[in-house]
């Protein structure tokens, strides 16, 4: 989304349980990420990316239709409930670790969801949007969490912009 709208940030990276003083201070929940622009103080994923992208409006990133909007929102809350499945926060290990069980929720979500990469040369769009900014690092990850589509029967999973999920190729 950053390289997208062009805009440049600072990037400290931190060690889970070693977080700095000052991001404590900052962030009740001392959670990553956090975004400091200015006086604001933002922590969670997603309304990071929707300031962000109405902060910086072009190119716009959400929909103006509020129906598509609302469809984008869902799509959003969806990728959210993935990587919880993936990655639960009060189990900091992967799924690569945690098992069987939890590598097939993911796969089976992912390939329910191949219909829709179809239908638009991006994720339920004609452009570039929040949705593939979310859901692209998902599929990147996959590898690491050991899930292999192709062994799934999804050899041709559908992806039109191979360069935006050029990770899952590989």
């Amino acid at each position: 989304m950053l390289a997208e709208k062009g805009i440049n940030i600072d990037i400290i990276n931190v060690e889970p349980g070693a977080l700095p003083e000052d991001l404590l201070d900052l962030n009740p929940y001392h959670s990553v990420p956090t975004l400091v622009d200015r006086d604001l103080v933002l922590y969670d994923s997603r309304v990071i990316i929707e300031y962000l992208d109405e902060r910086f409006p072009h190119p716009p990133l959400m929909p103006v239709d509020p129906v598509t909007r609302a469809q984008f929102r869902l799509a959003l809350y969806r990728i959210e409930r993935i990587g919880t499945a993936s990655h639960n926060r009060s189990n900091k290990r992967p799924i690569a670790s945690r098992g069987v069980r939890l590598r097939k929720i993911l796969r089976d979500q992912i390939l329910a969801s191949s219909e829709a990469f179809k239908a638009k040369p991006f994720f339920l769009s004609d452009e570039f949007s929040l949705v593939d900014a979310t859901i692209a690092p998902v599929l990147w990850r996959l590898q690491a969490y050991g899930i292999d589509l192709a062994t799934a029967g999804a050899v041709d999973f559908p992806l039109r912009q191979p360069h935006l999920y050029a990770p899952v190729l590989s």
